[in-house]
């Protein structure tokens, strides 16, 4: 069958058919079964992962909130990208969360106290799989850790994949994370109120970050630094090449040192910055111009950074873009200063946006006074502004998505959380209530915060966020 076939729902879920494409080789049965003959044994030599502990006391802590339950939390499978090129894998960040797995079909599964994994193991010398499979056969994709292997280094049971479909078929009160595996989705018969539940609970668990998720979040932002250093280092080619350079430089740091990208980095040269998640990266740097950087280093554990610095091309600051730089910074600060425990999450934002606010009175932009516009029901500065200041960051980006709007939203911040400071103003190119001179200026500050026991501690200090400060450190890098 066809990598495009490879996830039809006539499969079964341990997946038994070979992923092949029509212009592949032919292959005899003699070649075949010399294939299978005159191979050796040799381990992987995975360690224990450092998480394992953790992940037993989140599994506990799950299995807690829906007692005699079975939770099923798969890892999901390939994307196809275009034809027979897939996406790289990922795994879903609640199974990470509990498991810790990062390979690709698992399913775990936690029922009566106890969790198992469901896995695929490396390919069996004993069938066609290892030489011909092009997404699981080991001499294509490369070898799959065994069983007992993924067990050790995990810390938990691990079963066969094989065997899960009649685990599933057993009956159970059951709840899924749904939308993350086509073919558990399909086996298990949707209830739509409780696997939303369980996928707010999901979220809520990780609110609070521990010791070792800060210590796995300072080291993405550490990374991500690096990566930015990098870009200004290279800013000949910048100017050559334009964003696309910016993207691929910040991409290779992000690849040496962790996963991957933790989002699909924006690099807005010029009025691109005013497209909120300009990701084509495909315009020119220009001189005389802002350049806004909004880019993420997703760890090797997968917790990413979140970072934005709005650099100006020519390495100083003209009169306008300085005074611009500088109400935005101060909304910043203004939104750091009111992250602390007990404080509503909405705080930040609206400290920021009153800074904003009055700004733009000032610069002469909002049709009413600025306590009239900072009036929840008429919010007309939003208009430059846009977007919310904050997200919760973790595993994911925008973490904790599921949450429940009392927990987040519309909830308190405790020592632990960690979230985005992120005001900007934007003002479009074609916007007539702007003066001519502000037109196509896109500015965004962005740190990482986690809250401490008396307040707030930025991630990503390490960047500077001053406009001197900035100046100073691009023409140091660029020396």
């Amino acid at each position: 069958m066809s990598r495009h076939d490879a996830t039809s729902p006539d499969q079964n879920l341990g997946g038994a058919e070979l992923t092949t494409e029509p212009h592949d080789q032919d292959v005899p049965e003699a070649y075949a079964a010399f294939m299978r003959q005159g191979w050796g044994t040799r381990d992987l030599d995975l360690h224990r992962e450092p998480v394992a502990d953790r992940t037993a006391e989140r599994r506990a802590r799950i299995a807690e909130a829906f007692p005699d339950e079975r939770l099923v939390l798969p890892a999901g499978t390939f994307k196809v990208r275009s034809n027979d090129t897939d996406f790289r894998f990922r795994a879903d960040t609640a199974h990470v969360y509990l498991c810790g797995n990062l390979t690709s079909d698992a399913v775990l599964v936690i029922e009566a106290g106890e969790s198992v994994l469901y896995a695929r193991p490396r390919s069996s010398r004993s069938t066609d799989e290892f030489f011909r499979d092009r997404r699981y056969g080991e001499l294509w994709a490369g070898r799959r850790p065994s069983l007992p292997e993924m067990s050790d280094s995990l810390g938990l049971e691990v079963r066969h994949l094989a065997e899960l479909e009649e685990r599933l078929e057993s009956p159970a009160k059951t709840r899924v994370l749904r939308g993350v595996d086509g073919l558990v989705d399909a086996t298990i018969s949707p209830d739509p109120g409780r696997d939303h539940d369980f996928s707010r609970v999901l979220s809520e668990m990780r609110l609070v970050k521990d010791a070792w998720e800060l210590e796995e979040l300072q080291e993405a932002c550490d990374i991500t630094a690096l990566g930015f250093a990098d870009s200004v280092r290279e800013w000949d080619e910048v100017l050559r090449y334009g964003e696309r350079w910016l993207e691929g430089t910040f991409f290779r740091r992000a690849r040496a040192m962790g996963n991957d990208l933790g989002y699909d980095s924006i690099v807005a040269g010029g009025s691109h910055a005013t497209t909120l998640h300009w990701t084509d990266n495909t315009g020119p740097v220009t001189p005389g111009d802002l350049l806004l950087l909004d880019m993420g280093v997703e760890g090797r554990n997968l917790y990413t950074a979140d970072v934005t610095r709005t650099l100006p091309v020519d390495g100083t600051f003209t009169s306008v873009q300085r005074d611009l730089y500088g109400l935005v910074l101060h909304a910043q600060q203004a939104g750091i200063d009111a992250v602390r425990p007990g404080a509503a999450f909405q705080d930040p934002h609206d400290a920021a946006m009153r800074v904003l606010a009055h700004g733009l009175e000032d610069l002469g932009l909002l049709p009413v006074s600025a306590k009239e516009a900072l009036d929840p029901d008429s919010k007309v500065y939003t208009r430059w502004t846009l977007h919310s200041t904050s997200h919760m960051l973790g595993l994911d980006v925008h973490d904790c998505a599921s949450a429940a709007p009392e927990r987040y939203k519309l909830g308190d911040l405790a020592e632990g959380m960690v979230l985005t400071v992120e005001p900007g103003l934007y003002f479009q190119e074609d916007d007539l209530l702007v003066p001519e001179e502000l037109r196509g200026i896109g500015i965004r500050i962005e740190d990482d915060i986690v809250v401490t026991a008396h307040g707030a501690r930025s991630l990503s200090a390490s960047l500077p966020r001053d406009p001197d400060a900035v100046e100073a450190w691009m023409a140091a890098l660029r020396a």
